[in-house]
């Protein structure tokens, strides 16, 4: 008899995640049915959550409420759903340049608001009573940038409330006394798993409520319901998942939650390869949240042992977008090794709508403990400056029509131009524009500067690095997003 009840408490979880994975992998599948079409890049705005706020108050499967209004009177709102006595709370982009999991949320609703899955929906919403906050931050969301109007970030305001924004996160966890919480942030595309070269595609973190890092129950079960997402995460995006360190932070609203009682499940979404706009990591959180959704509702993550939590790698931040190993570099008439990392920074457009890319050298020298989303082993090649194109330009219209691949093979990164249209900000050919008397520095490698040089083997040019993109000069027609301009 003890052999039997034994069995079962070892059978009865692994019948549970089976049922989850079986539910996670026909959301994943399906997923593109139920993505908002309408929400299809990161600096979304408060303009374009609005109609489908209003959408989902006119549908009764909602019920939506208006629970407060930002520094700059945007509305705050709560849409709701379910019966069960299990409640559960996400709220997403408390910093505003954080909104990848504000767009997973409309997928969700349009999953809810869908014919399919009928069973499962059936199991969530009459045992679960799920609320969601989306864009907590919608000034912040405006200006494509972490903190709101007053210049603070809402994260550090659970103790002094000084916002609007953090007085309506608070108002609102007190009123549903909720047993979960789901806090849906982004993070930095250059964090990575601890000891690999993979990015953090998501990172998790169950907060601690004291200095101590104590474990109760509450805090428990965020450990539990991370260990059930980790497991599916590595479906789809195996080893790029991260664990955040659990030094208590007394102002932050995380540990706060978990302090008051609701089970708080941080989750960052942070960086994929060839995916800027992270529509690749949108569908993971989508995947994720719904499938722990589904998993409180059965209850099925309790038996999952806590101690799983840990096994998870930490996050580190050791990533660049580009990596070159071992260039020759000439300085004062001696040449040295060095690596150099380069990320391409982006700068926005005056209306935060769209953005171009200003890229600096990061770091240089050893870096073998470091990685790249591109790597390439530079270790037969020599760095050299790029030259500047002769002839000056008149237009913007004359320097599209120059064979920018035979400019590039030759050497030059640079071209001249009389007259730089003051609305020009940035180059869009894979050479840099300059202005009529601008004098372009020597190569002098340091961290801060904008990456740009040739990279020589056996004296043939192989390789531009323009902007801190890698130009390959083999390739027929080389593009780059945006190379810079130089008045």
């Amino acid at each position: 008899m003890k052999q039997l009840r034994f069995l079962l408490i070892l059978i009865l979880p692994l019948i549970g995640v089976s049922q989850s994975q079986d539910i996670t992998t026909a959301l994943y599948d399906t997923y593109e049915n139920y993505k908002e079409e309408s929400l299809n890049k990161r600096r979304i705005k408060h303009t374009e959550i609005a109609p489908l706020i209003v959408k989902a108050k006119a549908n009764p499967r909602f019920k939506v409420s208006n629970v407060g209004t930002s520094i700059a009177g945007k509305s705050l709102s709560l849409i709701s759903l379910g019966k069960g006595e299990t409640s559960v709370f996400l709220w997403s982009q408390m910093h505003g340049d954080e909104p990848t999991a504000t767009q997973a949320i409309f997928d969700i609703l349009n999953f809810f608001d869908s014919p399919d899955f009928k069973e499962e929906k059936e199991a969530i919403l009459e045992n679960l009573t799920i609320h969601f906050l989306p864009m907590l931050n919608p000034d912040g969301a405006e200006l494509y940038q972490r903190r709101n109007l007053l210049g603070i970030d809402i994260n550090r305001d659970a103790l002094r409330l000084q916002s609007p924004e953090g007085k309506t996160l608070k108002r609102v966890r007190d009123s549903l006394e909720a047993d979960f919480g789901f806090n849906l942030h982004d993070q930095s595309t250059y964090y990575n798993a601890e000891l690999t070269d993979k990015p953090a595609t998501i990172s998790y973190l169950a907060p601690a409520y004291n200095y101590e890092k104590d474990i109760n129950e509450v805090r428990g079960n965020a450990m539990k319901i991370i260990v059930f997402m980790n497991n599916i995460l590595q479906q789809y995006a195996p080893g790029q998942v991260g664990r955040y360190n659990d030094d208590f932070e007394p102002r932050a609203f995380g540990d706060n939650i978990q302090k008051w009682g609701t089970s708080t499940i941080l989750i960052e979404s942070g960086g994929y390869p060839n995916d800027s706009e992270k529509q690749e990591i949108r569908k993971l959180n989508y995947v994720s949240i719904l499938s722990a959704i589904y998993t409180i509702a059965k209850e099925n993550y309790k038996e999952i042992p806590i101690s799983e939590y840990e096994k998870i790698p930490e996050n580190d931040r050791k990533l660049f977008d580009l990596k070159l190993v071992g260039a020759q570099y000439e300085l004062m008439g001696k040449t040295y090794t060095l690596d150099v990392g380069i990320n391409q920074l982006e700068v926005d457009y005056k209306d935060h709508n769209r953005f171009w890319y200003s890229s600096r050298v990061i770091d240089q020298g050893d870096l073998s403990t470091y990685y790249g989303y591109e790597t390439l082993d530079a270790s037969a090649h020599t760095m050299k400056p790029a030259k500047v194109y002769p002839k000056i330009l008149e237009s913007m219209s004359a320097a599209k029509d120059l064979n920018t691949a035979d400019l590039l093979k030759k050497g030059y990164g640079y071209v001249r131009m009389d007259g730089i249209p003051l609305s020009a900000l940035n180059s869009p050919l894979p050479v840099h524009i300059i202005g009529k008397n601008y004098e372009v520095p020597e190569l002098m490698l340091q961290p801060g500067v904008n990456p740009t040089f040739f990279l020589e083997k056996n004296g043939v040019l192989e390789y531009a690095v323009i902007n801190g993109f890698l130009i390959d000069l083999n390739v027929e027609n080389p593009t780059i997003p945006n190379a810079m301009i130089y008045r």
